[in-house]
């Protein structure tokens, strides 16, 4: 019986995967990639954290985009599932934005968003 290869867990715009590698240029260390994960945290419960990544766990989700090695932590897998992550510029602001199929709400200040574990197809 032959499996379907799922989807990736992550992609990056051409935008964020500039921005990512023009911040890891910039590093003061040689990083292996960028880890991607979720934590509990604000008023609608979860918020995304971006950290570098020195070493890949036995267990992290790797993702190669665009030239960007991500290393994706086992407890937010099954969150940021179909997740596109851009990168937006604006007049008053930047940062990296998360377009993630899974998110059910978002708090007013964009700190932190409400999030379903994905289904996964049978």
């Amino acid at each position: 019986m032959m499996r379907r290869e799922l989807p990736k867990a992550i992609r990056l715009t051409d935008a964020a995967a500039s921005r990512v590698q023009e911040i890891m240029a910039a590093a003061d260390e040689a990083y292996i990639g960028l880890r991607i994960g979720v934590k509990n945290a604000g008023c609608a419960g979860m918020s995304y954290t971006l950290d570098y990544a020195t070493e890949q766990a036995p267990l992290d989700e790797v993702v190669e985009e665009k030239g960007i090695k991500i290393l994706i932590e086992p407890k937010a897998i099954l969150f940021l599932l179909g997740t596109e992550m851009d990168y937006q510029e604006g007049q008053m602001s930047s940062g990296f934005i998360f377009n993630n199929p899974n998110q059910l709400d978002a708090c007013g200040c964009g700190e932190s968003v409400t999030l379903k574990e994905a289904e996964l197809p049978e």
